[in-house]
């Protein structure tokens, strides 16, 4: 399996301003006048192999929309700005084939918050006759605020003018299910509203997918509930929009996480690789770069033999299970 991150920010979309733009090129310029740069190729190199990725990346505008990949069809969790990319990306990609054949789309849903669902009305295979789209939840009444931000005043099309076959599905928590090639169950998070996280298997690898969810008190306890959810993962993709400071203080029960529990939750779980995600969309690229540091060194400190690799998720990036 693997997973895509087409979109990552959390709350809401946040790009980057001129100015932030014009350090970043500064900082390239001044860096390279230490190379004898000629060639086009010596510029690559220069970027690829010198350059750190918050100067020569970004870690992206969209909100949250991931792809898994390795199931029979098309598979996705959340419908933040990123399934926008997405769906314009595999246009494109049938365009250039001539592939005219429709295609399946399966959408799981952590909840229905306007950040994981506002990229849908901007989902050009949804608006493509023959395409089948299953939109996946444990929230009643999903169709219905699907329905409601396509309506007036808030949309200029309506729901309805999707050509499409468009259905939702309610799931039951705790209870497996097989979709797409892939054996899919979710489980109930603490948040404004409810949200609920994935745990996706397939063929001994299990990704889980746990975003907008608040830790609390007992996470030191071997018997937590969510150990059980993330036990021996391949990847834990886990909201960690806050600093631990954050988290305690100024933003409690705002229903977000912070980058010391993920460590914490990920070693006493077993999970392989822990992939950051919900990003802070007033941080810029910098800070993100330095707020990814300094959780490594956490892991340091807090048990420097556990094996965790630690990556903060950008849009674009693509991790294989």
């Amino acid at each position: 399996m693997k997973v895509y991150f087409w979109g990552t920010k959390g709350s809401l979309p946040s790009s980057s301003l001129a100015e932030e733009i014009q350090r970043k090129i500064f900082f390239a310029i001044k860096e390279s006048m230490a190379y004898d740069l000629k060639t086009d190729s010596d510029i690559e190199a220069f970027i690829k192999e010198h350059l750190p990725f918050y100067i020569k990346g970004s870690y992206g505008t969209n909100t949250s929309c991931i792809e898994i990949k390795g199931g029979n069809e098309y598979v996705l969790c959340d419908a933040g700005t990123g399934i926008r990319d997405f769906g314009n990306r595999l246009i494109k990609n049938k365009a250039a084939k001539k592939d005219r054949q429709p295609d399946t789309f399966h959408i799981f849903l952590s909840h229905l918050h306007w950040d994981h669902i506002h990229g849908f009305p901007f989902f050009t295979p949804a608006y493509i006759l023959g395409n089948r789209i299953n939109i996946y939840g444990f929230h009643e009444n999903i169709g219905d605020a699907f329905e409601a931000q396509q309506s007036q005043p808030f949309f200029p099309v309506p729901l309805r003018y999707m050509s499409a076959d468009i259905r939702f599905s309610t799931l039951e928590p705790d209870r497996e299910y097989h979709i797409a090639g892939l054996g899919v169950r979710g489980f109930k998070q603490d948040h404004p509203g409810v949200s609920y996280g994935y745990r996706f298997e397939r063929e001994g690898k299990a990704i889980v997918y746990s975003s907008d969810c608040e830790h609390r008190e007992g996470i030191e306890r071997d018997d937590y509930v969510f150990l059980n959810f993330f036990r021996d993962a391949d990847l834990l993709i886990f909201d960690a929009q806050y600093s631990l400071l954050d988290a305690i203080y100024t933003k409690e029960n705002w229903g977000h996480s912070n980058n010391i529990i993920a460590v914490e939750l990920s070693v006493k779980a077993g999970v392989k690789r822990l992939c950051m995600f919900h990003n802070e969309p007033t941080c810029d690229d910098r800070s993100l770069w330095d707020f990814l540091e300094d959780t490594r060194k956490y892991l340091r400190l807090y048990d420097e033999s556990y094996p965790l690799i630690i990556d903060l998720a950008y849009d674009g990036m693509e991790i294989e299970v």
